[in-house]
């Protein structure tokens, strides 16, 4: 279900396409509850499937400064705090064995 600027999903008016990947869209969006930018993951397959909803489940149990928030879910999306940056699909090289362990530690 792609969505243009101006959309609204509950509290969130989407205001850019950020990314897309196999399991969906991701969008920038402004929360107007609480005034401020968040991402939100579309499900491709219109409602959340197994495996868009094992992946709520295991952000909701993370917190790593490394690792964005999940703040909310919807029928067929989830919210996660926005992080500016660039996106790893723009990354070009390999991180390399010893960095990418790096990061996960």
């Amino acid at each position: 279900m792609p969505l243009d600027p101006g959309d609204k999903l509950d509290q969130y008016t989407i205001e850019a396409l950020i990314g897309e990947g196999g399991m969906g869209q991701v969008y920038r969006a402004h929360d107007s509850k609480i005034g401020r930018t968040v991402a939100i993951k579309i499900s491709k397959g219109g409602d959340f499937d197994e495996r868009f909803r094992k992946e709520a489940e295991v952000l909701a149990k993370l917190s790593h400064p490394h690792i964005c928030t999940l703040l909310d879910t919807g029928p067929n999306y989830l919210v996660m705090e926005f992080i500016e940056g660039t996106p790893l699909s723009a990354v070009k090289t390999p991180l390399g064995m010893d960095k990418a362990l790096g990061y996960a530690d």
